[in-house]
Parts: C-alpha cells; structure tokens; sequence
C-alpha cells in the first residue's frame, strides 16, 4: 500500500473515530467468509457501522483524533481489528452478544463509550444493558408524570366534593 493510499485510510477513519462517541473494537480472527457475510448484514439492518481495520492505520487515527483512547491501545495487538461504531451506545453489544450465538469467532476486545473505555470481553453485559439517549428520556419523561397521575387519579375518585374540600382547608391555611 502506498503512503499516499494510507494517508486517506488515516483521515477517514480519523473522521469516523471524531464524528461516533461509540466506538467498539472486536476481535474476527477465524471467521469464515459465510460468516462475515451475515455479520455485515446483522450490522446494515440494526444501523451499525462496520469496518475492517489494519491496526496500525487505526492507532495512528485514535492517536490523531485528539480523544483519549488510552487503554485501547493495547487491545490493537494481536488479531484481526473490526471497528464498530453506532449512534446507540448499546448496538454494537448487543449485535457482538447475538453473533456469538452463531460464531465464536468475534470476540468484543474494547469500546469507547463517551469517554469511558470498557476493556475486554467480561464488559459485554454491562455495555448491552446501556440505555439509548431515547430510553432514558423517556423513563425521565415518565418518572416526571407518575406524580401527577397519582393526583389526579386520586382526584377522580374522590369527586369534586373532594377537591372542593382541599381548596377550602387550603385557604384556611393561608389566612
């Protein structure tokens, strides 16, 4: 490969790492070509971004990106380097925990999750169980209303005489 040819890898996956605050690194050494073929498909169809890497490109694109993949740099070693990136923290894991049903061959080696990097394969539960930003809007969205339904579901049940009686002794403390 000529230099000019790993320049624009280096940019391009420079600009991958800058643009995904969840990246993930995994390990496809042993995986049959059948296999890659459905893995790339599982990644089109749940929105992950794929890519097979030379490790050395990448770690000169980690080191270029100005974000601190300390940690990550050792898990380049070695074997095969897969990069996934998503928009949803938890994809990746769970497309990496799903295929390993199928194959043993793609291993999670690290991820980088806004700013916090998950070493090793023992991390694939807790980066599965990660909610999206959509998931916890709306569990803050539904902790904000639960109140208000007990209100006014209690409201409801005790009829207008009720609330008129509570406005009433609200009054009174006021005064």
């Amino acid at each position: 490969m000529k230099k000019e040819e790993k320049k624009v890898i280096i940019d391009e996956l420079t600009e991958l790492l800058n643009t995904h605050n969840n990246i993930y690194l995994a390990d496809s050494t042993g995986m049959t070509a059948q296999y890659a073929v459905k893995l790339r498909k599982l990644c089109f169809e749940r929105q992950v971004r794929m890519r097979v890497v030379k490790k050395t490109l990448l770690k000169k694109a980690m080191e270029k990106s100005g974000k601190n993949f300390d940690g990550m740099y050792d898990t380049l070693k070695g074997a095969t380097t897969a990069i996934l990136v998503s928009e949803t923290a938890n994809a990746p894991a769970r497309l990496i925990k799903e295929f390993k049903k199928v194959t043993p061959h793609f291993v999670l080696k690290s991820a980088y999750i806004s700013e916090s990097v998950y070493l090793g394969e023992h991390n694939l539960d807790i980066l599965e169980k990660l909610k999206s930003r959509e998931e916890l809007i709306g569990e803050v969205i539904g902790l904000l209303q639960s109140p208000l339904r007990n209100v006014l579901s209690a409201l409801q049940f005790q009829g207008p005489q009720k609330i008129a009686a509570l406005l009433k002794s609200l009054e009174e403390k006021k005064s």
